[in-house]
């Protein structure tokens, strides 16, 4: 073999045990393949990466420099020279929360209720950032409720009593917080048929019993004031409208309210909408029946405070609904009639921080509606945060009142808080990828103006790879970057040192060398071809690799016995296995031990077989057992030797006269009772077995046969066969003849109660007809009268 050629196979025999121990130590860092100190600590949080120029062994591939801390310490290489950067966070805004001051207004840009505000995140992959944020409600929060009622004929009776609704509203909610304003808008429906009438004078007055303003899809009547006598004055002056179906096009509504805050003039502070209605709703998709296929946009469209595109824009689905309301932090308060609260009731379950109340037929028990689901929603917080970068995950786990504490989904949120009540959050935030750019996510309690911003930055490299020098002559003529104690190839470059290019290392010259001879596999399929030698592929149990110059080999594809590589007792070697001592076979499943074959007469297999990788292999066919120990016949044991046992001991039988040439060939033994016959372990008897047998006078004798360690055998028998005695005649007669007695008398009793029963039956019979007879002389078929009476045909009657 040529001197290169042996510097290659040994340099690839190092590289494939290097490769072996490597995947045994099963860690992430080596599995990783990582070229650079970046791709190295993006493996995962434990993995380092040595920077110390000579830290390879001979044949070692640069991806070795990666591995765990403990086992680069191990290998040799300086703490010092251990890159391993690590994460870390900052609060950059952290205001204590607000405590309310007797007699002073709070000014609702000034009151804080979450901390901390804002912070900063260094996130290594893989690793965790954890920070406690804490919730408290404050006292005597502002409040802005927008009312927005369905203005359809069959709400006309409510408009009676919500005109009222201001000043009323305005005095409750004192009790509540000393800054609340209130707005006011309605709605019908889409302005196009079929939702409406489009004839002319419908357009102008849509009833037919009173007078009732146009038809409109929405109008902002009130923007948010605090004056509540002035939201009664324009409330009062509204007029009830009129549609044709029973949906109505609230959505449409919502969604301008949702989105209009300069119209309605919204504030940072917690914001109720009050939604009317004794109807259901239109949603995506239903505006095809007017001819409008466009998706909703899911912006402003007012005009003098009028919703102008609804005939040119669908309904919102349910879904951009709850998307826009939660951007605009509105809580919603569904105030429906009790025949439509199963639906809305569903409808809150897809929009967060909704509730649902029953409004009565008039609409008299809105106040008191509003404020118990205002205090239904306030006491519950629900944190949602904004989309997050690819890559970055998140967990939350919750504190809340009375220790109760929350996990996963429930960690989200807390139940009944009052306020002044303190809860805390614990958020974990975890980067699996590097995205591209620094990122930022928000945190924000539903319902909320207020929220934790955290900005994200991203350790996706090592600080030495800033000391890097590029086109180092340490990298093949400069085909790389030396940082970090390696090289990082440039573009179309491989190798420990950059020394092949990608072209080389598909070519047929290169690939010619990863093949075995009269074989069209490169590396076998277990392998790469690099720089024409094969480094093979890793597998996902650390403790299986493949090994030899073309991948060739391998330590798991070895034969199995008892479901064990090897039977476990050996080593499978390049796909074979190399038994331990005293094992042999493909699967080292054949023992070479013969004390698993001894008999306790010292013999192996009773010198009837030979053992064979542990086990007796029976060569007289009238034995068996695992030590050649039972002796078997075709007819058995006891039905072979029952004859000679009659003739010999009982002097009867078919052997009776030729029994001593015939039945020589046991040594007999007689005992009184079945008691004294052998039992086993008794003697010294490597067989021993019990019949039981019938003579030919019908009688049973007992008898053993047993085989001992000098293969004599003897047969142990009870003297006196047991005899069935003859049936007692006397007690049979009686028996059979009082059973005859006694059916006969059972047969007539049942043949009495039979006729009793047929006789009262005809009886009943006879009595019914009796009763049913009517006789009436007067009328009887056979009589006739004695007088004839004569007319003369031509009398007259004069």
């Amino acid at each position: 073999m040529p001197m290169a050629n042996k510097f290659i196979f040994m340099g690839l025999c190092l590289v494939s045990l290097l490769y072996s121990n490597a995947q045994q130590s099963g860690t992430e860092c080596l599995q990783a393949n990582a070229k650079s100190c970046g791709e190295c600590i993006q493996a995962g949080p434990n993995c380092g990466w040595c920077t110390k120029v000579d830290f390879l062994q001979e044949g070692e591939l640069t991806s070795a420099r990666c591995d765990d801390l403990a086992a680069l310490k191990s290998k040799g290489c300086p703490e010092d020279d251990i890159q391993n950067p690590r994460g870390s966070k900052e609060k950059l805004k952290d205001n204590p929360i607000t405590n309310k001051m007797e007699g002073k207004l709070m000014n609702s840009s000034n009151i804080t209720q979450i901390r901390p505000q804002q912070l900063n995140f260094e996130l290594r992959p893989g690793e965790l950032q954890t920070i406690n944020v804490t919730f408290r409600r404050a006292e005597d929060y502002p409040i802005d409720l927008y009312y927005l009622m369905d203005l359809s004929f069959s709400m006309k009776d409510d408009l009676e009593n919500v005109k009222s609704l201001g000043t009323a509203l305005m005095e409750k909610m004192k009790n509540i917080t000393s800054d609340f304003q209130i707005g006011f808008g309605s709605f019908v429906d889409k302005t196009v048929m079929p939702f409406i009438s489009t004839a002319p004078a419908k357009l102008i007055n849509p009833c037919t019993s009173q007078n009732c303003t146009s038809p409109f899809s929405y109008k902002n009547v009130l923007s948010l004031t605090s004056n509540g006598s002035h939201f009664n004055e324009l409330v009062g002056k509204q007029k009830i409208s009129g549609n044709l179906d029973s949906p109505e096009g609230g959505f449409d509504a919502i969604m301008q309210v949702a989105v209009c805050g300069e119209h309605i003039k919204w504030r940072n502070v917690t914001r109720l909408l009050v939604f009317s209605t004794d109807a259901g709703f239109h949603f995506a998709g239903d505006g095809i029946l007017g001819g409008i296929v466009l998706p909703n946009d899911g912006k402003c469209h007012m005009e003098d405070n009028v919703y102008t595109m609804s005939h040119y824009y669908d309904y919102p689905s349910i879904a951009h609904l709850a998307q826009k309301l939660t951007e605009n932090n509105i809580q919603t308060i569904f105030a429906v009639s009790e025949e439509f609260q199963p639906l809305y009731k569903e409808l809150k379950n897809l929009i967060p921080k909704s509730a649902v109340g029953t409004l009565s037929s008039n609409s008299s028990n809105v106040i008191q509606l509003i404020i118990d689901s205002y205090n239904s929603l306030s006491s519950e917080l629900i944190l949602e945060n904004s989309k997050l970068p690819e890559g970055v995950t998140i967990n939350y786990k919750s504190f809340c009142k009375n220790g109760v504490i929350g996990t996963e989904e429930n960690g989200r949120k807390c139940s009944n808080i009052s306020i002044g009540d303190q809860v805390k959050f614990e958020i974990s935030v975890t980067s699996h990828k590097c995205p591209k750019k620094n990122e930022t996510i928000k945190i924000k309690p539903l319902g909320f103006n207020e929220e934790v911003e955290i900005h994200l930055q991203f350790i996706c490299e090592c600080d030495c790879q800033k000391l890097g020098t590029p086109d180092s002559p340490q990298c093949h003529f400069g085909n790389g970057t030396f940082e970090c104690g390696a090289c990082r190839c440039n573009e179309g470059r491989i190798g420990k040192e950059c020394e092949c290019s990608t072209e080389q290392v598909s070519s047929e010259d290169m690939d010619a060398q990863c093949r075995e001879e009269d074989s069209s596999k490169i590396c076998n399929n277990n392998g790469d071809c690099i720089c024409g030698q094969c480094v093979c592929k890793k597998r996902e149990n650390p403790k299986e690799f493949y090994s030899g110059k073309y991948c060739e080999c391998d330590n798991f594809n070895c034969d199995r016995s008892n479901r064990l590589i090897c039977g476990g007792n050996g080593v499978c070697t390049c796909r074979k296995c190399i038994c331990f001592a005293n094992f042999s076979g493909s699967a080292c499943d054949c023992s070479e031990d013969n004390s698993t074959c001894m008999a306790s007469n010292g013999r192996l297999c009773n010198e009837r077989g030979t053992c064979d990788c542990g086990r007796c292999k029976c060569t007289d066919p009238k034995f068996y057992g695992q030590k050649c120990e039972t002796f078997q016949s075709t007819l058995g044991v006891c039905m072979e030797h029952k004859e000679c046992v009659q003739c010999r001991a009982f002097h009867k039988g078919e052997k009776q006269e030729g029994c001593d040439t015939q039945c020589s060939h046991f040594n007999l033994t007689l005992v009184d009772s079945r008691d004294e016959l052998p039992q086993p372990g008794q003697e010294d008897a490597l067989t021993l077995k019990e019949c039981i047998e019938k003579d030919v006078d019908d009688c049973w004798f007992y008898y053993t046969y047993s085989i001992n360690s000098s293969s004599e055998v003897h047969v142990h028998v009870v003297r006196e066969p047991e005899c069935p005695s003859g049936p007692d005649i006397v007690p049979i007669v009686a028996g059979v003849v009082a059973a005859i007695v006694l059916i006969g008398l059972a047969l007539l009793l049942i043949w009495r109660l039979l006729m009793i029963i047929h006789d009262r039956r005809e009886f009943a019979k006879f009595e019914q007809e009796k009763m049913n007879a009517k006789w009436d002389a007067g009328e009887n078929p056979i009589y006739k009268s004695a007088v004839t009476t004569v007319v003369n045909p031509k009398y007259k009657g004069k």
